[in-house]
């Protein structure tokens, strides 16, 4: 079984002395070896495949906990991959830039007019930015809901609720397919299933805010082995199938982790990039835009923000390529959007 993290405060305090530069969390060769792909996890034991998965989450909780200034930016961009695997997984065509585009270039307060595969990236945004204790409340998951496509209902949203209390209460690997259990349960599918089990581990972890993980990762051979409900609880239709299902989430959850640990690091060498040049910048409200740089996924070059113009905010992006601090991510000679 996967060993739970040792309570600490949610808000951690720096230590007298300490720096504010934290050197990368490197993951052992070792480690990379011990996850298994599709291919090998047949021949693994679940206990093997959950050392490795409690490894992973392990140091993937370092960084977590080390609250960088880009730790935004870094979780919407797991979002957005998370966004992009569900809209495959439900049988749409758009790409992550396509979502991003349908996000960022939608008209201000309209909700429906990102479409429906922008409702799935909202869904997990919204995973990502707002605060873990908020996530599994009536009135957020309500919105989530009908972010992944589904219709109002108060019955259901206090029933998916309360179900996942009740699950929260349980081991991680008996938490991580009670998650899918209960969406299943409450008339809801793998989508809500995935984002409900990454809510619960961030509340298990005590983060401050949760991390996209199942969400980003095909789940390989879930189908195949999904559990089903019982008369006694979280049950499956044989213990061949419960630890089939048990090692192809454990290793989901250990691959998503590792993906997660080397995007911190590159967004992390990018952002040493960012922040060097910031003192440079000559240009009004500059702070503000690299503060939303490193916030965030990207921002679009016709932002509105306080002290900035069009006209100067674009030259702003301009200066920030050439120095080779942020990245233009669509491509276009238009409608221009920049990131990390």
């Amino acid at each position: 079984m996967i060993l739970r993290a040792k309570s600490s405060p949610r808000h951690p305090s720096p230590l007298p002395g300490a720096t504010t530069a934290t050197p990368a969390v490197l993951v052992p060769s070792w480690l990379r070896r011990a996850i298994p792909d599709a291919q090998s996890l047949a021949g693994k034991d679940v206990e093997d495949v959950a050392l490795a998965a409690g490894a992973a989450i392990g140091a993937l909780d370092a960084v977590v906990r080390r609250q960088e200034k880009w730790a935004g930016a870094w979780r919407q961009r797991l979002a957005l991959a998370a966004g992009a695997v569900t809209a495959r997984q439900a049988g749409r065509v758009e790409d992550d830039s396509q979502l991003r585009d349908a996000v960022l270039l939608s008209r201000p307060g309209d909700f429906l007019s990102v479409g429906p595969a922008g409702l799935l990236l909202l869904a997990w945004r919204r995973l990502a930015a707002r605060p873990a204790e908020e996530l599994l409340t009536g009135k957020n998951l309500g919105a989530v809901l009908e972010e992944f496509g589904h219709a109002p209902d108060d019955e259901a949203v206090a029933d998916l609720a309360g179900e996942s209390r009740r699950v929260s209460a349980g081991a991680m690997v008996g938490m991580l397919k009670g998650a899918f259990i209960v969406a299943e349960g409450c008339g809801f599918g793998r989508a809500v299933g995935t984002w409900l089990a990454d809510a619960l581990v961030a509340q298990r972890l005590g983060w401050t805010h949760a991390v996209p993980l199942l969400g980003t990762d095909g789940i390989a051979g879930l189908g195949a082995s999904r559990p089903r409900r019982s008369g006694t609880g979280i049950g499956a239709t044989n213990i061949e199938d419960e630890g089939l299902w048990a090692k192809n989430l454990l290793a989901a959850q250990a691959r998503a982790a590792l993906r997660a640990i080397d995007l911190s690091a590159e967004l992390g060498r990018r952002s040493e990039r960012l922040q060097a040049v910031a003192p440079k910048l000559r240009a009004r409200a500059s702070a503000l835009v690299v503060e939303r740089l490193l916030s965030d996924d990207a921002i679009v070059a016709s932002e509105k923000i306080a002290g900035m113009s069009d006209r100067g905010l674009r030259r702003l992006f301009d200066r920030l390529v050439e120095l080779g601090a942020v990245r233009e991510l669509s491509g276009r000679p238009s409608f221009r959007i920049y990131g990390l």
